[in-house]
């Protein structure tokens, strides 16, 4: 029995199994590289979906996180330390926040979405209004907010009020959109949907009909934020300002940590003592990796690396001229390429026999999002890949 048979056979005896049974059993990373248990390496093409921003074993942020350790790892929100303000102050410099936003520190996207929820609820209503497709957790409250109904139905009735409409259909949110809207809450993409980009009129639009309203506009930057489209935070891109933004992820290199960061003093002093809380959230650890991760995307030039990379894979992939390759949608290193048939999830059964590392997002896309210092040459590897694995699973299909 290999190493990997082995843990496997484990792991199904000793963890609930809520997430299937693993493909890998990992042991070690560098950069863009992974390495399993019985010494097969891999491109990590995937980033932890999104979460492994300076790739694995990334210097600054193993020397961020030891050092951290060595000093402090937890104190109560009875306190404070100076990396959790540190933190803070650093993702509303580069958010562009005007005086008076502040950040509340968490320790994951849902509960990021779960602190909106409550935000969102201090309007003194209750409608919320989601895009069909969205993907915004799967705690309760933030499963209201998530669209797939294979995550919804089995835990219904649900928090009440809220309402999905169809994604990027500005007359739809329109409608929806009224005295009773405490919120609109949106992915500017919607990466479990299947990387399927806003536009910035719709973004636009969003944030108009809610300050008409008098409603919120929260932008869940879980997974788009910290550099992941090209730009800090993608509203940054499309012109607006939102309300609130939600974030996690990237933000801690894999360390785990969530923020909901709100604009503006009126927003900001809509939660008071009491009102929220998490033991562990803005710990002293995960708050070090968050600077680290900030620090470096900055003195490293990544976010014009993500652009150039994005804008090389997409060139990449068209240029292939296959006819199996319909196109490839997203932004900076947050990309599905997508196919004529359903044939994703062979792609990436096959890709991992050959080294490669992908999500089959939807039966016809296959998303990357790999860290943001992955090489052109690394990105290569795939898309040089990419036939001969459509070879393999159109025959299957046959």
């Amino acid at each position: 029995m290999s190493a990997t048979d082995d843990l496997l056979a484990r792991y199904e005896r000793s963890l609930m199994q809520v997430f299937g049974r693993p493909q890998l059993v990992l042991e070690h990373g560098d950069g863009a590289w992974v390495w399993d248990v019985d010494g097969r390496r891999y491109l990590d093409l995937v980033g932890g979906i999104a979460v492994n921003a300076l790739g694995h074993n990334h210097p600054a942020l193993v020397a961020a996180v030891s050092k951290q350790a060595g000093q402090l790892v937890h104190v109560s929100n009875f306190y404070t330390s100076v990396p959790q303000v540190q933190l803070a102050e650093r993702i509303l410099a580069v958010a562009g926040a005007p005086e008076g936003s502040a950040v509340f520190f968490c320790n994951s996207g849902a509960e990021a979405i779960e602190a909106a929820v409550k935000l969102a609820r201090r309007t003194g209503r209750t409608g919320i209004i989601a895009a069909e497709g969205a993907f915004h957790g799967r705690t309760t409250g933030a499963l209201a907010l998530t669209h797939k109904a294979a995550y919804r139905e089995p835990f219904e009735p649900l928090l009440p009020g809220v309402v999905h409409v169809p994604w990027g259909d500005v007359a739809a949110l329109e409608a929806a959109v009224g005295p009773a809207t405490s919120a609109v809450v949106l992915e500017p993409i919607q990466g479990e949907g299947g990387v399927v980009p806003s536009t910035p009129e719709y973004l636009r639009a969003a944030r108009a009909l809610t300050t008409e309203a008098g409603a919120l506009l929260v932008l869940d930057e879980i997974q788009t934020g910290v550099g992941r489209t090209g730009a800090w935070f993608a509203f940054q891109q499309a012109g607006v300002v939102p309300d609130a933004m939600t974030l996690a992820k990237g933000l801690g290199g894999g360390v785990p940590i969530g923020a909901l960061v709100t604009f503006g003093p009126d927003v900001s002093a809509m939660l008071g003592a009491g009102q929220h809380g998490s033991t562990f959230g803005g710990n002293p650890l995960a708050c070090a990796a968050g600077l680290a991760v900030l620090d470096t995307i900055e003195s490293e030039g990544l976010l014009e690396h993500v652009r150039a990379m994005g804008e090389h894979l997409g060139e990449r992939v068209l240029g292939l001229g296959d006819a199996r390759v319909t196109g490839i949608r997203g932004s900076g290193l947050l990309r599905a390429v997508t196919l004529a048939g359903p044939w994703a999830a062979a792609v990436a059964a096959h890709g991992r026999e050959a080294g490669l590392i992908l999500n089959p997002v939807s039966p016809d896309a296959i998303r990357l999002a790999p860290p943001l210092v992955v090489t052109a040459d690394q990105l290569d590897l795939f898309v040089d890949a990419l036939p001969g694995l459509l070879d393999l699973a159109t025959e299957e299909t046959r």
